[in-house]
Parts: structure tokens; C-alpha cells; sequence
């Protein structure tokens, strides 16, 4: 293991960017994406996912001889690296099951340019045993060298909030491991150098694999838990959130809103541990039990909007519905496993035409991956909608005159609890 490190990132999106950008300040980076066009636009100083702003990523790209980041899709340069960490997306099939084709790609990648006391760090969510029974055997199939004799690896899961200005890669502790003793310290003093937040050395690469998996399965049924509140409160005609402030004043109650479940993590991480689970031989009903409540989300919620058109005697039939927000969070542009996609194909049951208006989501992306014609204008929006959904909570929306949309009768269903109570006809 090499003091001085060259450090490859390998896949530069919402979380491999940021972590590039945050090593070269102090290491020179080289940034490897199959995404020729991304690349292209990153030399430019543009990160279409928002992450960084021109001016951090300009400073990025500065190079001494020391540190600053290369971008490139030449995967010849990974050559120069001494420390490899792997970023790339872990989803899953329409099934459910993981996807480890990117994992293994990477790997492959990696392994042509392995050398003697390399390191490889993957911090793509898995479950526990990826890295050791999946990634390094290929890693050494490729390089035809030998794990913790001649390269070491480590695994040290990534906590990127897409969006969140705040809690960014440095101000977030880092947990870290190693395949040997030494391997793990080093790992953990790399981090440990440019992650003010600091770092936690786990025992062992499962343990950490396993405390990735668990952190957002933990969110994933809690969020459950109080999606099936909703439900049951709609029922016997309580506000939710009423319920939740008043429970909130006790002091260990812990605080979380329904709505949609998507996006990289929690609405995908408990599928990697129950997949795991389930190969073992156990059926973690728990586990799978939230995934189902929050799937059936969407669903829910169209029908419940359906519900209230047909008590106020709306048009349903060829009826017109706004949906405010395709992305999967709000003041993010990321749409990546978004579940208002699920609201909207289960509105279309109801010959209903859907409009979906987004000032953040890219209409190209929209385009691509729904099938759908994106309005990113507000000026490209009717005045007859007989529904108005906010799927979510984009900033721009507080100032959204519902009023001037809305055909006469209609329905407005706050999914976010975002409008004021007095605006609205139904929330969750």
C-alpha cells in the first residue's frame, strides 16, 4: 500500500463526483465514467446532477502536482491509479433482485490495471459478502493477482443525500473497513484526511456491507409504519399529521411523514438484504412487509384522489389531472426509481389525461426513463384541471397559485402535507 496515493473514482455520479472532488483537494483523482457525454460536460464545469455548483467543480479540475481531478471515459488512465473506489449504481430488475452487472463491470475494469499493493474500495450499496465472494474474484480473474498478498480491499458504504446542501460528503461520518488489519487502517486514515465529519472503522467488510443495508431498511419501515397510519386515520377521518405533532412531544418518539418511498436508497437497499436473507434460508417478513406498503403507495394515493373527484363529482372519464413533481425528493433533479410514476399509471386506469409540471427534472431524462412528456414551464400548464396532485416539495411550489389551475369542481391532494390545510381536499 502506497503512501502518496493517485486515487481512481470509478463512476461519477451522485455520489462518485463529490467524493472525487473532496479527495482532490489533497490527492491527485483521476474520475472514470463509461458516460462520454457526462465527461464531456463535467470538462466543461457541469454536473447536470446538481451536486457540485460550476465554481466547486472548476476548482476541482484544477491540477497541481499534488492533487486535482481528471475526468476522462479512457480507462487506460486508471493505470496511474494506486487506490480504486468503486461508485457505481446497485439497482434492481422489475423482480426486485439485485443488479450487480455495473459492480462487476467496475470490477473487471479495475482488475486490467491492478498492481502490486493496490487497493480497491467499493462503496456501492450491497449486501453483506458482495465485495469479498463477488467483486475480488474478479479482481483477481483480471489481474491475475493474489488478494491480500499482492492488492487489498475495503469497503466503506456511501451516505450521499442527492440535494442536500448541508449534509454533505465531508460533514458526514464515514464508516470504513479493510480486508486485513493494515488494509483497514490505511482505508481509514485516507477517509479520515479529508472527512471532517470522521470516520468508523468497522470490523470487518460484511459488518460494514451489513450497516449500509440496514440504515436505510430501518428508514424504509418506519416510513411503512406511518404510510399505514395514514391509512388507517383517512379511514376514521383523522389527520395524520395532527396525529404526529401531537405524538412528536414525547420525548423519544421519532418523527417520520408518509408519502412515496423511491429513489436509490431506501426504496431499493432492503430488497439487497432481503435477497441475502432469503438465500440463507430465512424470510424476513418485516423487512419485505414495508417494502409492500410502500410500493402500494402510488397506487393508494390515485386511488384516493379518484375517491374525492367522484365525491365532489368531478370529470373522471377523460378528465384532466396535474401532478406537481416527478422527482424522487424535493430540489433535486434526480428521478431515479421516483414512485410518482406510480401515481400516474395508476390515475391512467381511470382514462384520466396527466399533465406532470417539474421545474427541476430534465425533459430528456423524464423522457427517456418514463415514457413521458415532461411540462417544465408553468406557462405550458391548462386552466381545467379536475385534479392537482403535489407528489413533491419542490421549493417553486410554495408559491404555485392552485387557484388559477383548477377546474370548477376539483380536487387538490397534498401527498407532502406541503399546501396549507385550507387549499386542499385530501393529504396523507
Amino acid at each position: 500500500m502506497k503512501q502518496n496515493p493517485t486515487i481512481a473514482v470509478i463512476g461519477l455520479g451522485y455520489v462518485g463526483l463529490p467524493l472525487a472532488a473532496a479527495f482532490a483537494e489533497k490527492y491527485k483523482v483521476i474520475g472514470y465514467d463509461i458516460n462520454s457525454k457526462r465527461i464531456s460536460e463535467l470538462q466543461q464545469g457541469t454536473d447536470n446532477t446538481l451536486e457540485l455548483s460550476s465554481e466547486e467543480l472548476k476548482k476541482a479540475l484544477q491540477q497541481t502536482d499534488n492533487s486535482g481531478l481528471l475526468v476522462t471515459d479512457d480507462a487506460s488512465k486508471l493505470a496511474d491509479a494506486t487506490v480504486y473506489i468503486v461508485t457505481v449504481p446497485t439497482p434492481t430488475n422489475k423482480y426486485n433482485q439485485p443488479v450487480l452487472i455495473p459492480l462487476e463491470k467496475a470490477s473487471e475494469a479495475v482488475g486490467k490495471y491492478l498492481s502490486e499493493g493496490d487497493v480497491v474500495i467499493y462503496e456501492s450499496t450491497v449486501y453483506p459478502g458482495v465485495t469479498e465472494d463477488i467483486c475480488v474474484p474478479i479482481l483477481e480473474e483480471v489481474s491475475k493477482l493474489t488478494f491480500n498478498k499482492n492488492f487489498y480491499a475495503g469497503y466503506s458504504p456511501e451516505r450521499i443525500n442527492p440535494g442536500d446542501k448541508e449534509h454533505t460528503v465531508t460533514k458526514i461520518l464515514k464508516v470504513t473497513s479493510g480486508s486485513t488489519p493494515e488494509a483497514a487502517k490505511y482505508i481509514d486514515e485516507l477517509y479520515a484526511s479529508i472527512i471532517t465529519a470522521g470516520t468508523h472503522l468497522a470490523p470487518s467488510i460484511k459488518v460494514a456491507e451489513a450497516a449500509k443495508v440496514i440504515e436505510n431498511s430501518q428508514r424504509d419501515i418506519n416510513i411503512a409504519f406511518v404510510n399505514e397510519l395514514s391509512k388507517i386515520f383517512r379511514l376514521l377521518k383523522i389527520d395524520t399529521q395532527d396525529v404526529l405533532e401531537a405524538a412528536a412531544t414525547k420525548w423519544n418518539f421519532l418523527r417520520f411523514t408518509p408519502g412515496l418511498v423511491g429513489g436509490h436508497c431506501i426504496g431499493v437497499d432492503p430488497y439487497y438484504l432481503a435477497q441475502k436473507a432469503q438465500e440463507e434460508g430465512y424470510n424476513p417478513e418485516i423487512i419485505l412487509a414495508g417494502r409492500r406498503m410502500n410500493d402500494g403507495m402510488g397506487n393508494y394515493v390515485a386511488q384516493e384522489v379518484v375517491k374525492l373527484m367522484i365525491q365532489k363529482e368531478c370529470k373522471v372519464k377523460n378528465g384532466h389531472v396535474l401532478v406537481l413533481g416527478i422527482t424522487f425528493k424535493e430540489n433535486c433533479p434526480d428521478i431515479r426509481n421516483s414512485k410518482v410514476i406510480d401515481v400516474i399509471e395508476a390515475l391512467r386506469t381511470y382514462n384520466l389525461n396527466i399533465d406532470v409540471y417539474d421545474p427541476w427534472a430534465k425533459v430528456t431524462e423524464v423522457s427517456h426513463e418514463f415514457g413521458l412528456r415532461l411540462l417544465s414551464e408553468e406557462s405550458q400548464l391548462k386552466n381545467n384541471y379536475e385534479a392537482i396532485i403535489l407528489a413533491v416539495s419542490h421549493n417553486e411550489f410554495l408559491k404555485f397559485d392552485i387557484e388559477k389551475y383548477k377546474a370548477s369542481p376539483s380536487v387538490v391532494f397534498d401527498v407532502k402535507a406541503f399546501f396549507g390545510r385550507n387549499d386542499i381536499d385530501g393529504r396523507l
